[in-house]
């Protein structure tokens, strides 16, 4: 592990909008797997964090005002500890399945960004990375797992610009 990586983790949220109520026999399946899939990620190699409330779940926290989306965020070691978590074992089964339980949307529904290792990202921040990505594609703010960015490129970085590329007046 770099110096740089040490120094970051991985957040990631992902949103989807469910086709039906939480509590319908729709979704029982989906319902039922939350606590086996989650505690999978509890022990998984890399995993840090994860957002929840009381019900051990994040099924209750509201996401971009709109009671049909659901949220799921997390931190981790590396986009590594999370692909091999994500591709593999029930996760994956349920992946296979998520067009049962959500609508198909055509927008951004997962964000990546680089956090400071010990920083818990709150759902604002999510959101705001989430649409952030939607608005301008990848950029090292927010990325996706097509285009990612080193955990050095969340540092700020000041640049000069040179006379002459502004626009005359």
């Amino acid at each position: 592990m770099t110096e740089s990586t040490a120094a970051h983790q991985l957040a990631e949220v992902n949103i989807a909008r469910l086709k039906f109520p939480l509590d319908s026999p729709q979704l029982k399946d989906f319902v039922d797997a939350l606590d086996p899939v989650n505690a999978d990620a509890d022990a998984a190699d890399g995993f840090v964090w994860r957002l929840q409330d009381e019900s051990g779940d994040a099924t209750e926290i509201a996401v971009l005002g709109d009671e049909w989306l659901i949220i799921n965020m997390s931190v981790w070691r590396d986009a590594d500890a999370l692909t091999a978590y994500m591709y593999r074992g029930r996760h994956r089964e349920m992946l296979a399945r998520r067009r049962e339980w959500f609508e198909k949307v055509e927008e951004a529904m997962v964000a990546l960004w680089w956090v400071p290792a010990g920083h818990r990202p709150t759902v604002a921040e999510a959101e705001s990375r989430l649409l952030h990505l939607r608005t301008n594609g990848p950029t090292p703010y927010a990325f996706t797992f097509r285009t990612m960015f080193p955990a050095r490129s969340a540092e700020p970085v000041a640049l000069e610009v040179p006379d002459g590329l502004g626009c005359p007046v």
